[in-house]
Order: structure tokens, then sequence, then C-alpha cells
């Protein structure tokens, strides 16, 4: 006989939500236990249990799963229901493709526009990052923050468009958590460039950034192309 059944993880972290929430709080808080890896690529969404938890008819949820389908966070089968969108392997490699043709676009305006308060932060996120390489055995603080060291990068294009499609590119790669399944040498490796990113933007040196953040961007999908494709991580082709 089975065991009894184990409570999702996306329910459970559901629980005890007020009554009557609007569309638009079912939207953000779906969206951030997505991208924050609490529920594993693949993991079902079903809609009747989520309303209940949230105390809302179903058609606010599917609204909700609607906007986060066009985002690229979530899938929809006939007859399957919604889960957590699952990428093949080729597809996560491409999205990396993108990322780093708008980093570079991004990284370039902001090496002409950054200012004073945008070295402080860019630093500040750089010591965020040190601590996460010397705390974290797991990989899921030094996700999180190697996120924001580039971003703090980036930010200072000043391009809202260009920084909205980053964003969303960014977002759909987040629910498998690529960096939590690095080795702990792998990730050394790639903070190693960070130093030199950083060094190349404080001086405004445009063609260093440039070369330095093309190595940081080939080791890395050096190591994504290495992940494991046959464990449940990605879709299958």
């Amino acid at each position: 006989m089975s065991g009894p059944r184990r409570r999702s993880a996306l329910l459970a972290r559901l629980a005890d939500r007020p009554g009557g929430s609007a569309q638009s709080v079912i939207l953000d808080e779906l969206r951030t236990i997505i991208l924050h890896g609490e529920v594993p690529p693949g993991s079902a969404i079903p809609v009747d249990a989520v309303a209940t938890a949230f105390k809302v008819s179903r058609i606010p949820v599917r609204e909700a799963l609607m906007t986060l389908i066009g985002e690229g966070l979530v899938d929809h089968r006939p007859n399957g229901g919604y889960r957590v969108a699952m990428l093949t392997a080729r597809e996560f490699g491409e999205i990396y493709l993108v990322r780093e043709a708008l980093e570079s676009a991004a990284l370039r305006a902001a090496v002409a526009g950054a200012t004073d308060e945008d070295d402080g932060q860019a630093r500040n996120a750089l010591r965020a990052l040190d601590a996460a390489i010397e705390t974290d055995d797991s990989g899921a603080a030094y996700h999180r923050e190697s996120r924001r060291f580039h971003l703090a990068l980036i930010g200072a294009c000043r391009m809202g468009r260009l920084l909205h499609m980053l964003e969303s590119a960014w977002n759909m790669t987040e629910p498998l958590r690529p960096m939590s399944h690095l080795t702990a040498a792998d990730r050394e490796l790639l903070h190693s460039d960070h130093a030199g990113m950083l060094a190349a933007f404080l001086r405004r040196d445009e063609q260093a950034l440039a070369l330095v953040c093309a190595a940081h961007h080939h080791r890395l999908q050096d190591f994504i192309s290495d992940l494991p494709q046959h464990t449940g991580l990605f879709a299958e082709e």
C-alpha cells in the first residue's frame, strides 16, 4: 500500500493566505514562488486548490496563470492542466545566448552613463556575492547574489525596455536555479570573473568589460551545457 500523499510545495507555501485576494496579489505570489525556485519545473499547479488557498473563485487564478504563461513561467496542456514551465536543454542554452546579447548591449550603455552611486551599488553587490561564496554550500545565496551583481552593473544603462527584456529572459531560467546545480569549484571559477567585471566597470573601460563579460558568459554556457539532462531538470527534446 502506498503511503500518504505528500502535500505539494506550492500549496504548502500558500497556506494561511488572506481570503478574497485580488488577481494582482495572486499573480505576484505565484510568480515569486516560481522565481525563488520553491517549486521545481514540471510541478503541477492545481487551479482548484490554489483558488481554495486564496479563498477566491477559479477565475482570478486562471487569469494570473495566463499572465505567467505569457512570461514563460507556466505551461498549460490540454487535459493536462497547468504546471511550472520546463525548458529543454537546447531551449535553456538559447536563453543564455539571448541573455548574453542583451547584457552586452546594456553594459555598453551602462559604462557611458554610470555614476558614483552606481559604483557604490556595484561594490556592495560584489561584497554580498563574496559572502555568499564563503558561507553558502547549497548555491542558493550565490544564485541570488549573482543576479543582483549583474543587475547592479547593467542597471546603470537606464534603458527601461532593454532591462525589461533582460529580466524576462533571466526569469525564464530561474525555476531551475542553475547555479545551485553547479559545484562549489564551478561557482568559484565563475566568481573569478566578477572582480574583473567590476574593475573594468569602475575604470569605465568598455572594451575590457566586454571581453571579461564574454569570457564569463562562455564559461557559464559551458557549465550549463554539462548539467545532467536526464534527471528531470529539463523537458525531453
